[in-house]
């Protein structure tokens, strides 16, 4: 059994070696393409749920 998770553990390694990892230059661009998508959608998000319950409140009160 301990022969299985040796072999498995050495082809791990052999496949993180031939994986291809950004460069810190395009790591930088990805993680503010991340930080910047989110911040919109959260915003996006908020203004939504702003709009629906002023409607909501709009609608309630007639």
């Amino acid at each position: 059994m301990s022969n299985n998770k040796e072999g498995f553990l050495r082809s791990v390694g052999t496949e993180m070696r031939k994986v291809s990892w950004p460069k810190r230059k395009e790591l930088v661009r990805y993680t503010i393409v991340v930080i910047t998508t989110v911040v919109f959608m959260a915003l996006f998000f908020a203004a939504v749920d702003f709009g629906i319950k002023k409607l909501m409140d709009w609608y309630i009160s007639l």
